[in-house]
């Protein structure tokens, strides 16, 4: 019985590995100086992960500047639209582990500004 089991569990476990889409709320906020330590500004194809999600990270330090995550790649999708930016900041005020802040540049690739707040996917690269 187990014999029979395993490889549609290994087939699960595999499929959970390549889908790796993380679902939350995106929002956009006004850039300066973010956790990483990087300048930033409203034109720079940036993000803020959730504080949740950024001081969890592996190998997160308690000097944010120092953190894995900081430059690391992200791709956020939304209705069929994409777009590559960077973790450069932390979002205190995002309420859900996979909730991001976009830069005006990331955000106005997606939706209107005058929508606030979209339900995204998205996955680091």
């Amino acid at each position: 019985m187990f014999a029979r089991l395993s490889p549609i569990v290994l087939a699960i476990s595999f499929a959970s590995l390549v889908s790796a889409s993380n679902v939350g709320s995106g929002t956009y906020y006004a850039p300066g100086l973010g956790a990483c330590g990087i300048p930033n500004t409203a034109s720079d194809l940036i993000v803020a992960a959730s504080a949740q999600f950024f001081d969890t990270y592996p190998g997160a330090t308690p000097n944010p500047n120092n953190n894995p995550i900081c430059r690391r790649g992200i791709i956020v999708s939304y209705q069929g639209r994409s777009v590559q930016a960077a973790v450069t900041d932390r979002c205190a005020g995002c309420a859900g582990l996979y909730d991001i802040d976009m830069s005006p540049a990331v955000f106005d690739q997606l939706a209107p500004e005058a929508v606030g707040r979209i339900e995204i996917s998205w996955d680091l690269i």
